[in-house]
């Protein structure tokens, strides 16, 4: 398949310009660019979809830029917004713009000697320019008239509590002035973007003919959106992100199990680079035995492998099964770390585990996993209750400090989901 080909099997198009001429351009490879204002120190899924489009289009041939907002970011795109972004300093920007790389580093190949990927920060094309010289050579090709026509300009304008800033509304001339820069300079002839940049997109296609002379195309992929209809990439806890310091590696990849069986299909084509007989395999497996849970685990362990490297995935992997039964021997404390906040945790003195220990019976119902002794050791009795994951009978058991994984932590479970992290302090 052509790479155009691709993004419609795996429903990766939204709008394209000029779809007959865009199919013959890329049938050799072209430079093309996306692009991210580094809002925050780290990408978060949201931003995978346009990034692995990138990547598929590199590993068939194609020249692929990464820009970079410094200058876009520091005003802010209404696109999708509805209301006015906290403006960031120069120094939140250097700073997010470093820590993104690192990361983009991962999704694209900066260091092939055929078609190597560039990043690159469009505030080195705008800071030497005075506000006279681009509302002279810039802002004079736009209509006002277009603008406000915009969808992410018309309905913030419609919202009289919000409104619109003028920065906020220039941000179109700024994104056109990188798509024109680009195309001078590196001779890129291809956005690609969300389906929220169109308008922005179309602005920076007409400008370039406008002031070069020269046709250029535009390619906008779908914003993704679960099937019940909440926002992608959003849990209870906040956004998916890509760094594991804000986003531990083992909430990463259940993020991807836990994704709805309606969806699971759609995001191994969006989020994985696995072949369309593989996806179709998958499918059929899932339509059988949607219960198996084989597609979940395919889109887990691709997504993670692709962000967090293979090792990581086997951690979490682990991880995943220990809240499933799984045997604690050989765990690493920053697994075992990582399902402590997954758990009810409860506290207990430490001096209690010294010497003879404490009786189990009583921890069950300190821990609340029983409601009173005598439950406690019907539980028991019938062989309901594990300690560290160890099926535990005995009502005569006491918990002592040996007990203790990493020195301070007790794994209890009644039944088949039922778990407490007791932490000794």
């Amino acid at each position: 398949m052509s790479i155009l080909e691709e993004l419609q099997w795996r429903g990766l198009v939204a709008d394209c310009t000029d779809t007959a001429e865009l199919t013959k351009k890329i049938s050799a490879p072209v430079t093309l660019y996306c692009g991210f204002d580094p809002t925050a120190d780290s990408l978060h899924v949201g931003n995978l979809v346009p990034l692995l489009a990138l990547r598929r289009f590199q590993l068939l041939g194609h020249h692929p830029i990464a820009v970079a907002g410094g200058a876009t970011g520091s005003i802010g795109d209404p696109s999708g917004k509805t209301a006015e972004r906290q403006l960031l300093t120069p120094e939140i920007l250097d700073h997010n713009i470093a820590s993104v790389k690192v990361q983009l580093a991962k999704l694209l190949d900066f260091e092939t000697k055929q078609n190597p990927a560039r990043l690159v920060d469009n505030a080195s094309w705008t800071k030497g320019i005075s506000f006279l010289d681009f509302l002279r050579d810039i802002g004079k090709h736009f209509s006002v008239n277009q603008m406000v026509a915009k969808e992410s300009v018309r309905a913030r304008m419609e919202d009289r509590e919000v409104g619109i800033s003028y920065t906020e509304f220039s941000y179109m001339l700024l994104q056109a002035f990188d798509f024109m820069v680009l195309c001078r300079d590196s001779n890129c002839e291809l956005q690609i973007g969300g389906s929220d940049q169109w308008g922005n997109i179309t602005a920076g296609i007409d400008l370039t003919r406008k002031k070069l002379g020269k046709h250029v195309f535009g390619l906008t992929l779908p914003l993704i959106t679960n099937a019940d209809g909440t926002k992608f990439g959003k849990t209870e806890a906040g956004a998916i992100w890509l760094d594991p310091k804000r986003t531990s590696v083992y909430k990463f990849y259940q993020f991807w199990i836990n994704t709805d069986d309606r969806d699971v299909i759609r995001y191994l084509k969006y989020f994985t680079f696995l072949s369309k007989e593989e996806i179709e395999s998958l499918e059929k497996q899932h339509a059988e035995n949607p219960g198996a849970r084989i597609a979940h685990k395919a889109l887990a362990k691709a997504a993670t492998d692709l962000i967090h490297g293979p090792g990581a995935t086997a951690e979490a992997v682990r991880a995943s099964e220990i809240l499933f039964g799984g045997e604690l021997k050989g765990i690493s404390e920053t697994t075992f770390n990582d399902i402590v906040g997954e758990v009810p945790t409860k506290e207990i003195e430490l001096a209690k585990l010294d010497g003879v220990g404490f009786s189990l019976i009583e921890l069950l119902v300190q821990a609340s996993l029983c409601p009173s002794k005598g439950q406690a050791r019907k539980d028991l009795e019938g062989g309901g209750v594990n300690v560290n994951n160890v099926r535990e009978a005995n009502l005569q058991r006491m918990v002592v400090t040996s007990d203790l994984l990493f020195g301070k932590h007790l794994l209890l479970r009644k039944g088949k989901k039922n778990y407490v992290v007791v932490t000794a302090k």
